[in-house]
């Protein structure tokens, strides 16, 4: 939902950084995260599987759940415009979330419906950054949508610069590889944020170590191959000059973070003025005081790279992965501990799986919209530099690498067999997204019901033995050894062959004997 660009904080903030905001039309504010949904709708167990029943009226494209049926809502921890933030508590685990509820008659038009469904996809997507908030799972009732994430108890990052004024550069340095290191994730995953800003960042914790956690994508949006982005989106002090220019990619994300690393350094925005036209006069002119104090303090290599951050040309500008590998971040305080990217954590869920399941991701796959896959696709095109449509042994290594993963030759080779399903040497496109797609695609019952349709080929409401094995030697997949191994672990009614609640149960609670890893 493009927005007016707001001119500042204009309510006090709450346990997960959410507030209203002023302007004429204000973007959806829904923080949240990773992690997988936490309960799935009942299916009807044995028989002939019914198709899902649609329901069109629904904003999340799915059945209706009621979220206190796993949750129970506590004390209020902040009111925004668009909803109401409650402490809540799984029933099942005693453990701590934070659950947003927005009122629908909020969501007035198809605009307004459209961009909330592209934030939660986003941030489905996005699922699995050390540094992004923990998403838990989506509900849907009569009156609401609730979405349950991790609580941040240590607050906005706004509020930790205010109090201390300004960080040391070795804290500053810290601070600016995680920013960065959630703008360069975006980027590879093919996501523009739009409004990163030190509120839009929140702390896991009250201590000095605590994790910083990117939270709000309610104006971040899929990156298009060749588009150039129009609509002035962001907060006024953090908007890069080619937004302003209404002509810009994902390097005005790269501004905002330069413009937070000054703040952090010194504790006052580079822009400034008493009106929001003030500041945006002031980004144009593009003058930048390294003079005042502490300014003649600071190294010279964090005034290098602030430099670099803040060229007002986007194609001189450094991008994420440059920035990481800056010196003032490398030596400053940036810790080498490997990263566990989504993509490498997901291919690892996914050479966990048996290969029904494999095999029934793959159908999923080749079934999903353009839009739900676009984060995909962009992923893969990062990973395939020659452009021939499939993904080589050295691209896996060198794209997981630039994720930040360190893993050893064996270990890549492990992750490549586990996602090249055909078994040709290489990941293909379809491949790449059945083996890195986000597990929220199982909410959808359509989705399950479609794969298991593609094995239950006599419509019988079982996958008998043959056809497990008719569908899996298409593939070079169906020794007997393995099929026998399938069905004993999925057919929990001893009956050998397997229903569709068998099925949707395998689906989603993944493989039930541990495999290691790595």
């Amino acid at each position: 939902m493009g927005i007016c660009v707001s001119k500042q904080r204009d309510s006090k903030p709450n346990a997960n950084g959410q507030k209203s905001r002023n302007g004429v039309h204000a973007p959806i504010q829904i923080t949240m995260s990773p992690g997988y949904a936490a309960q799935l709708p009942h299916v009807t167990p044995l028989g002939n599987p019914q198709p899902p029943i649609h329901k069109t009226n629904t904003i999340l494209g799915k059945a209706y759940q009621d979220v206190r049926a796993h949750y129970n809502l506590g004390s209020e921890l902040g009111r925004g415009q668009f909803g109401v933030t409650h402490l809540c508590t799984d029933i099942s685990t005693g453990q701590k979330y934070a659950c947003k509820s927005i009122a629908k008659k909020k969501l007035v038009t198809k605009s307004d419906k459209e961009d909330m469904r592209r934030e939660i996809q986003i941030m489905q997507h996005m699922s699995g950054q050390s540094n992004i908030v923990e998403f838990k799972g989506a509900y849907e009732d009569n009156d609401s949508v609730h979405l349950v994430m991790e609580l941040c108890e240590g607050g906005e990052l706004f509020d930790r610069i205010i109090a201390r004024g300004h960080y040391n550069e070795r804290d500053a340095a810290s601070m600016c590889r995680s920013i960065v290191n959630v703008v360069h994730i975006c980027h590879f995953m093919g996501v523009m944020h739009r409004d990163l800003k030190p509120e839009n960042f929140l702390l896991s914790d009250k201590s000095e170590q605590a994790l910083l956690k990117a939270t709000d994508f309610g104006l971040s949006v899929f990156i298009e191959g060749g588009k150039i982005y129009k609509d002035v989106v962001g907060s006024a002090y953090y908007v890069a000059p080619e937004v302003l220019r209404r002509k810009y990619g994902k390097e005005a994300d790269i501004w905002s973070a330069g413009v937070m690393l000054y703040i952090l350094l010194c504790g006052v925005p580079p822009f400034w003025a008493e009106t929001e036209k003030g500041i945006f006069d002031a980004i144009l002119r593009g003058h930048i005081d390294f003079e005042s104090q502490p300014w003649p303090s600071i190294s010279p290599s964090a005034k290098d790279l602030v430099r670099r951050m803040l060229n007002e040309d986007p194609k001189k500008r450094i991008t994420a992965a440059e920035v990481l590998e800056h010196p003032w971040i490398k030596g400053g305080a940036a810790s080498d501990k490997p990263i566990d990217s989504a993509v490498l954590s997901r291919m690892k869920q996914f050479r966990a799986m048996n290969k029904l399941k494999k095999l029934a991701l793959k159908v999923i796959a080749e079934n999903l919209s353009a839009e739900e896959i676009q984060g995909l696709k962009a992923m893969f095109r990062n990973m395939d530099t020659d452009n021939s449509g499939s993904i080589t042994y050295e691209e896996l290594k060198t794209g997981l690498a630039r994720l930040g993963s360190k893993l050893t030759e064996a270990e890549v080779k492990q992750l490549m067999e586990a996602a090249d399903v055909d078994g040709n040497g290489t990941i293909d496109y379809i491949e790449f997204i059945t083996a890195t797609m986000h597990r929220h695609r199982l909410e959808r019952e359509e989705n399950l019901y479609k794969a298991f349709l593609y094995f239950d080929k006599d419509k019988s409401g079982y996958i008998t033995r043959d056809e497990l094995e008719s569908a899996m030697q298409e593939y070079g997949m169906g020794d007997p050894s393995t099929i026998k191994e399938i069905i004993s672990e999925v057919d929990s009614d001893n009956d050998g062959r397997i229903n569709y609640e068998e099925f949707c149960n395998m689906m989603r609670t993944g493989t039930q004997q541990p495999v290691k890893m790595f």
